[in-house]
């Protein structure tokens, strides 16, 4: 018996795959290697190439490996990008994991572990925010990922699909053993962005707003820890396994730092400087999210163990010295 991992070649999916291989799990991953990297799996982790909206391919990854659960990270996940290319999103995001869920339906997976994310909020008022607010996301990305949480309470309902849903707030960091980390080369995460400012691979680290509500007047957010991220799809699918209901979690560690506070620590953990450019707000980017994480330990037990920003963006920093050693090796 296996589990499915959709875009298990990608950031947070590859985590996923080391966490379970690490727990003596069976593992498959489809990923169609967009943004992925076939790479940054290990062999013990069966990779499937292919596109996780092409319904006989699931199928047949289900029926072949003997899926009993499905963890979906596949998706387009830049705000901005999908506020200029909202179709894209919807396909990708909603109408794709439409497809996956009836496949799972289908072949008889009764858990479902989803990657959402705090976007489904939109603009809050008040910080922390916690899982009983409504829903208002105000980015077409926050909007897909709502759906498919929709799709999958309804699904619940209809045929018994037990799922937990974890609304990520913002991911960063590298596997503590340098197996895996954020490897996408446009990509926009934060922490990533000023890690490579710091080494000299971007000319300037450029901020987005100036103006907020916050107490310096950059974007407040919560940072998570990927592996500590995984941690949580683990327990979520023990939660699954012993028959536990379907849940609604936040995934962050309730504490909130903004745009210039992070690009002071990536110096002070890096030794360097580097320029920072101001500019305008992006469409679609709520002022400050930070998470009320509370109900995750108490449902789950999770338990996080890298809640510490020094040595979160230390781990980005060693990771991408990692990538450019692999570039020049390939070189």
């Amino acid at each position: 018996m296996a589990v499915l991992v959709t875009g298990g070649a990608g950031y947070i999916g590859s985590h996923m795959a080391l966490a379970l291989l690490d727990a003596g799990e069976e593992v498959v991953v489809v990923d169609d290697l967009s943004t992925g990297f076939a790479w940054s799996l290990p062999p013990a982790a069966r990779l499937v190439v292919g596109d996780v909206g092409d319904a006989d391919l699931v199928g047949r990854v289900i029926r072949e490996h003997r899926v009993e659960a499905i963890a979906h990270f596949a998706a387009k996940v830049v705000v901005p990008e999908s506020v200029a290319d909202p179709l894209a999103y919807y396909l990708n995001n909603t109408a794709n994991s439409r497809t996956l869920i009836e496949a799972a339906v289908r072949g008889g997976v009764g858990r479902f572990i989803f990657s959402s994310t705090a976007a489904v909020y939109g603009e809050v008022d008040a910080t922390p925010v916690s899982e009983e607010r409504p829903p208002a996301p105000v980015s077409p990305y926050g909007r897909s990922k709502l759906m498919t949480e929709w799709m999958l309470a309804d699904a619940g309902r209809a045929h018994g699909l037990r799922a937990v849903v974890l609304r990520y707030f913002n991911v960063a960091g590298a596997d503590p053993r340098g197996r895996s980390g954020q490897s996408t080369a446009n990509a926009t995460h934060l922490i990533k962005v000023a890690v490579q400012t710091a080494l000299g691979a971007r000319p300037c680290l450029e901020v987005f707003g100036t103006d907020y509500p916050t107490p310096d007047g950059s974007c407040l957010r919560d940072y998570i820890q990927v592996t500590d991220l995984a941690g949580a799809h683990l327990d979520a699918l023990a939660h699954l396994r012993a028959g536990g209901e379907s849940l609604t979690l936040n995934c962050g560690y309730g504490r909130g730092y903004s745009v210039q506070e992070v690009i002071e620590v990536v110096r002070r953990v890096s030794g360097r400087d580097f320029a920072v450019r101001l500019s305008p707000r992006r469409p679609g980017d709520p002022a400050a999210i930070v998470a009320r994480a509370d109900r995750i330990r108490e449902r789950l037990g999770w338990r996080p163990r890298f809640d510490d920003l020094d040595q979160i963006v230390a781990q980005a920093l060693a990771w991408e010295q990692a990538l450019e050693s692999r570039r020049h090796v390939r070189a």
